[in-house]
């Protein structure tokens, strides 16, 4: 009788990442193993890490310390490492020397190999290092197995061509290149016949789809394309860079009804000197008089940001020109960031570092204006409808259930197995800074 194969994998960092671990997972299943949430009853471990931060990646080498005792008790467990970290050179080698019983490294490129690397570790029982420098046009579409049955991501566009100063993703990801439409049509028919009712189009800038494709295509069109898939029910995207975001674009949000109405628009700073230096190409009046167009022709839409604390040279009143900015456009939802210098990327070269206690403090006081605000504007909401796409139990307690509005906000109601995978209408009974507590109308 054969032996069951188990695997089980580890992500960190953002939604590219989870995407590609269920297409991990799907290739596995692909070769014979089967998923387990029990550490110690997998025959594969697969890290699947992020470089964004440094905290990420001390995240993953505590992880493979831990993992050395897994090894000791089974030697024939096979640890793998992949990810965005395993694209730069210095913890490749670090991790090959130090970490003896890992046994494969490869890298955001080649995904597609990990099965036939996998093989061939089982069979000469060797490590194998497989890591391509360069992408090689687009990663094949492979298998994926979802943790979701009822929502989807859906990858529109690999790499980045931006180079912001602090950030790593173009170097590990590599440059833009766009999927054909008829594979993404393609693919999210094929999601909804499987009964996926909200997909999730992903990119590091998917305003930024279709530049490099030979046909005149862009991403409004794309979403015109998807409104007509049927059984699809939602279609959310990100992220959105605000130089490209264009009144296309805006347009077809408001006009196509399964488009939901949220958009992520990071800014990353309120200070124009700041943003020139993180060669984000575009201007602080910019981004203001783009978020003012927005809420003017669609004030139903919810808006959230990205910001970035104490990135080199950020003074006081750098920061306080991003303090007014929050108070003046009074974001849904802001996702805050304290600077991590990565190596390799042109500010984390710059000696004018901000100290640690004062990007803290920045933080802090940044978070505190933000969760207010959040708050007051969910307050508004109580006593609405909203329609929530229920995803089953919540995390934090087995007897509640959960799901989103369209405007991308966690909503909590009773506990409702045979709602599991619809579209319900809550009126909402009451509110906090991050969630929506709320009661089905039937």
């Amino acid at each position: 009788m054969t032996k069951n194969k188990y695997y089980h994998i580890i992500t960190y960092g953002c939604q590219m990442n989870e995407h590609d671990s269920e297409k991990l997972a799907g290739m596995l299943e692909n070769i014979g193993y089967n998923n387990t949430n029990k550490l110690e009853n997998a025959d594969i471990v697969l890290l699947n890490t992020c470089t964004i931060r440094e905290n990420a990646e001390l995240k993953v080498f505590g992880k493979l310390g831990q993992l050395k005792e897994y090894k000791r008790k089974n030697p024939d467990l096979i640890i793998g490492i992949g990810g965005c970290m395993m694209q730069l050179e210095e913890p490749v080698e670090e991790i090959y020397k130090k970490y003896r019983h890992v046994d494969l490294i490869f890298g955001t490129h080649n995904i597609h190999q990990v099965p036939e690397l996998i093989k061939k570790i089982e069979k000469n029982r060797e490590r194998v290092v497989e890591v391509w420098d360069q992408e090689e046009g687009l990663i094949p579409d492979l298998p994926s197995q979802r943790e979701s049955e009822h929502s989807a991501w859906i990858s529109i566009i690999q790499g980045c061509d931006n180079f912001c100063t602090y950030c790593i993703v173009p170097y590990v990801r590599g440059r833009e290149r766009s999927r054909p439409l008829e594979a993404i049509i393609k693919e999210a028919e094929k999601l909804a016949a499987e009964g996926v009712k909200e997909v999730t189009l992903l990119g590091q800038n998917v305003n930024s789809y279709g530049n490099d494709l030979a046909e005149e295509i862009d991403f409004p069109l794309l979403l015109e394309e998807l409104n007509k898939v049927d059984s699809l029910a939602r279609i959310r995207f990100m992220t959105s860079h605000p130089r490209d975001f264009s009144e296309k674009l805006l347009l077809a949000i408001k006009n196509l009804e399964k488009v939901a109405k949220h958009i992520h628009l990071p800014i990353q700073s309120g200070s124009n000197k700041i943003l020139k230096e993180m060669n984000r190409g575009y201007s602080r009046e910019y981004y203001i008089d783009t978020v003012k167009e927005i809420q003017n022709k669609m004030p139903e839409a919810a808006i959230s940001t990205d910001f970035i604390v104490g990135f080199p040279g950020e003074s006081d009143e750098d920061f306080e020109q991003t303090l007014k900015l929050v108070k003046e456009l009074r974001f849904d939802m802001a996702y805050t960031f304290i600077y991590s210098p990565r190596s390799g990327t042109p500010a984390a070269k710059r000696e004018d570092q901000i100290a640690e206690e004062v990007k803290k403090e920045r933080l802090n006081k940044l978070m505190d204006i933000q969760n207010r605000i959040s708050y007051q504007k969910n307050q508004k909401l109580i006593g609405k409808i909203q329609k929530i796409l229920v995803t089953g139990p919540s995390n934090r307690d087995e007897n509640v259930y959960e799901g989103r509005t369209g405007t991308n906000k966690i909503c909590f109601i009773n506990k409702r197995p045979d709602l599991i995978g619809k579209i319900v209408k809550v009126k909402i009974d009451s509110a906090k800074s991050w969630t929506l507590q709320g009661t089905v109308v039937e």
